[in-house]
């Protein structure tokens, strides 16, 4: 097997050719992807999560954990790439919607993301001591200040090591967005192997960028819980 001629042709049409600016969009869209997505799925997990814990005395309070039952039913029990399909091509053209094919990934990975957080924020709420809601009631504040100026705060502590794996999960689950004509690592390098009809070098390449974002994911994660314990302590 003649690698270093493989590893030749990579470059040439990586660097030469220009490839590398389909590279550079794809890594670039990756990221917005995961990280908007995980932006938005916080924000809606929380939400849901806050939804499914207050207790249900009021009648809008039931309707709406409901709703959160089943939308979280739904973006857990199907696949990311038939939620994809289903929005881009059924969901929002019917609401007369038009966006770009990554805005509509965005959407769709924020949406997906939610779902996960919301159960991930739910436990993270749960494992608050209880103490911690009679405190702030005991202090004046209402129901929902407690919760988001208390509870939540203390919740992402605890489950921030499960956000980090939800985003890294993002971050590999973005390899669907080509579906939808979206451009990423996997199409940018899908389109390096069949520029010269070699796609080990390039698939091998793709692989190192995500093993290297993960690692850079993981150690940003350990960087935070560290300095989160030293302001415990202190």
């Amino acid at each position: 097997m003649d690698f270093s001629g493989k590893i030749d042709r990579f470059m040439v049409t990586l660097i030469d050719k220009g490839a590398y600016t389909k590279v550079l969009a794809g890594l670039r869209n990756t990221v917005t992807i995961a990280v908007v997505g995980l932006l938005i799925g916080i924000m809606i997990g929380t939400l849901i999560a806050i939804i499914r814990v207050v207790p249900k005395n009021n009648p809008v309070v039931r309707v709406l954990d409901k709703l959160a039952t089943v939308y979280v039913a739904f973006f857990r029990g199907t696949p990311i790439m038939v939620q994809l399909l289903l929005g881009y091509y059924i969901l929002f053209p019917l609401l007369n919607i038009k966006l770009s094919s990554l805005v509509v990934c965005v959407l769709i990975f924020g949406f997906n993301s939610g779902a996960y957080v919301s159960e991930i924020m739910r436990s993270g709420i749960q494992s608050v001591d209880p103490g911690q809601m009679e405190a702030g009631r005991a202090l004046g504040f209402g129901y929902g200040r407690t919760m988001m100026k208390i509870v939540v705060p203390q919740a992402v502590k605890n489950i921030l090591p499960t956000l980090g794996n939800e985003f890294i999960s993002l971050i590999k689950e973005t390899s669907v967005v080509n579906f939808v004509g979206a451009m990423d690592l996997y199409n940018a390098f899908s389109y390096i192997g069949s520029s010269n009809y070699e796609f080990m070098v390039p698939y091998l390449a793709m692989a190192l960028i995500y093993i290297v974002m993960v690692l850079l994911i993981t150690g940003l994660i350990k960087l935070m819980e560290k300095r989160l314990r030293a302001s415990d302590k202190r």
